[in-house]
């Protein structure tokens, strides 16, 4: 029987996505990975990584990068 990382890329996935959810509630949030990585327990490469992937895919939230200044700024919005 063979072992794959996709289980918990996936749990990693849901955790991300069920807090920006909660954050977005009342409207846009704008964060950097370093600076909500100890909420979600993920390090800020695995956010950054994530958010790409959230990005593109369809889950109820708009999410876009914003800008880079000396780390990425994520805007996240109910879409």
């Amino acid at each position: 029987m063979s072992t794959t990382a996709s289980p918990s890329t996936e749990s990693k996935e849901r955790r991300l996505k069920r807090y920006l959810r909660e954050k977005a509630t009342d409207g846009e949030l704008y964060f950097k990975g370093k600076f909500i990585a100890d909420d979600v327990g993920l390090s800020p490469k695995e956010i950054g990584a994530l958010m790409v992937k959230l990005a593109d895919a369809d889950t109820g939230l708009e999410i876009e990068k914003w800008s880079y200044t000396s780390a990425t700024t994520w805007r996240v919005a109910p879409a």
